[in-house]
């Protein structure tokens, strides 16, 4: 395989980070591969490593160093620890960053120069951490077999990411064979293969482990927690949450995080309140926005707008536009359309720029609260003043929004002049402001669309049937309730939920 860091994809990119340059001008100077390679400064290893160690989370310092590591030809040079080192601190900044493929092209380079440098259990470490974010199994697999011939097989670390790479690839059977294998496990070994099962959606297994586990800690809780709230059992989250605390074990942001959807699925709001007391005595994500913002979309999807409000109000300069997105949505749900729109307005001057999501939110909230006028300007807004390219959904808020003022006509002609294929929810939006509005013409017409893309839901039969009946035509009623019979169309029963005080 070509590599995509060879000599002269590095000069062309070193060439474009001369904007942003981090190294010494002598470096950036270009060489003549022909002559022989220059004379380096003393330490010239630690140099790169400190530049490396200073800039972590960036990516062009580690291109630089990886270009000057080429040009200067520092990768034929034997280099010792502080090599192997500095091999290993840009492996690990490959494998980290948004192109992990890079930290195999890494590896492969330095095997392949003729003094190739020795690897160690961080090499392999963060080699395998590169596959599993790739999910590439078939590489992972090569380097788990040069594993076990470099002789690191048994070594915990290495093993543990072993045990990672399989997970994070699905591959869970082999996953469980080297967990099997290891003489030894520690703490992280064990959160590896819990938690992993648990994403998965093997929950029953994750389980029976998590029971077995020496010693329990906040993230072994958490990733059972996230993985029953993920696979639809917000109930067992939210019970094994209560017994983590019982424990004494404090919960973390993660944990919250993990553990409020569930909170909001069953509309738990006492529950929630709890843990947002928690989280205030204990000192538990204060200044976490992504907290902040969980704990605002859990409390209007609970029920509560007023604490929704109140924790956004407390956020103060931490606001960010997902705190705003939320108490539009939050409004919306509630059918406060005038406090919606405000809100809007509001994050205007205070210069946040809302996306396609604030936007759908707030057009959401115009559609059930009859501001239709005002979901016209918000909707004009995105596409000319933000230059925001509308969705089917953006397009199905304004029909819903036509059709429950009465417009219909407007309605109809908007779905005419959509861009691509209509799909059946936006016909249906229409079938309902149809019904609403006692438009039976109508209705007939947007039904025959409706089955040209759908004919097993009986809800829209039902639908047709009753708007015939109201207008007085009880035979053309009675042979759409036949058809659906015939068609063995179906309508899901509506369920409703309801919380009660203790």
């Amino acid at each position: 395989m070509k590599s995509l860091l060879s000599s002269k994809a590095l000069m062309r990119r070193r060439r474009t980070l001369s904007s942003c340059q981090l190294l010494p001008e002598w470096l950036l100077t270009p060489k003549i591969h022909s002559a022989p390679p220059p004379i380096l400064p003393p330490n010239h290893a630690h140099f790169l490593l400190s530049l490396l160690l200073k800039h972590q989370p960036k990516r062009h310092p580690s291109l630089q160093v990886h270009s000057q590591l080429i040009t200067t030809a520092l990768h034929r040079r034997p280099l010792g620890e502080a090599g192997v080192l500095l091999w290993n601190t840009l492996l690990r900044h490959y494998s980290l960053g948004l192109y992990p493929q890079e930290a195999i092209h890494l590896y492969r380079q330095m095997q392949h120069q003729h003094l190739p440098i020795t690897t160690n259990s961080f090499t392999f470490s963060f080699i395998l951490k590169a596959c599993a974010n790739l999910s590439s199994v078939e590489e992972g697999s090569q380097f788990h077999a040069l594993v076990i011939k470099q002789g690191f097989e048994f070594h915990v670390y290495v093993h543990t990411s072993l045990v990672d790479m399989y997970v994070r690839c699905g591959v869970l059977v082999d996953a469980l064979k080297a967990f099997d294998e290891m003489p030894e496990r520690n703490a992280v070994t064990w959160n590896v293969i819990v938690t992993g099962l648990a994403w998965c959606g093997e929950i029953s297994m994750a389980w029976s482990l998590f029971q077995q586990m020496p010693e329990r800690d906040a993230i072994s809780w958490t990733g059972m927690i996230d993985g029953y709230a993920r696979h639809r059992r917000p109930v067992a989250a939210m019970t094994l949450l209560v017994e983590m605390l019982v424990e004494g074990v404090l919960p973390t942001e993660v944990t919250i995080l993990a553990v409020v959807p569930a909170i909001s699925t069953v509309g738990g709001l006492g529950f929630g309140e709890s843990i947002h007391a928690c989280c205030e005595k204990n000192g538990i994500g204060l200044l976490d926005v992504r907290v902040e913002n969980s704990l605002i979309d859990m409390y209007a999807k609970c029920g509560s707008i007023e604490n929704s409000l109140k924790v956004f109000e407390r956020m103060s300069w931490r606001r960010n536009l997902v705190s705003w997105t939320s108490v539009i949505s939050g409004f919306a749900m509630h059918g406060m359309a005038s406090e919606a729109a405000g809100l809007f307005k509001r994050m205007g001057e205070h210069n946040v720029r809302p996306n396609r999501v604030t936007f759908l939110s707030v057009l959401n909230a115009c559609s059930h609260g009859g501001l239709v006028e005002e979901g016209m300007k918000f909707f004009s807004s995105m596409v000319y003043e933000h230059s925001i390219e509308p969705e089917i959904k953006h397009f199905g808020c304004m029909i819903d929004m036509l059709g429950r003022a009465g417009r219909l006509r407007e309605a109809e002609k908007l779905i005419g002049e959509l861009p691509g294929k209509v799909n059946v929810i936006v016909w249906r939006t229409l079938l309902g402001c149809c019904n609403k509005h006692g438009d039976v013409e109508m209705g007939e017409r947007v039904m025959r669309r409706i089955l040209e893309l759908e004919r097993g839901y009986g809800g829209d039969y039902v639908i047709l049937s009753n708007m015939l009946t109201e207008a007085g035509r009880f035979s053309d009623a009675e042979r759409m309730r036949r058809l659906m019979d015939e068609r063995h169309a179906f309508k899901i029963p509506g369920l409703s939920l309801v919380a009660g005080k203790d």
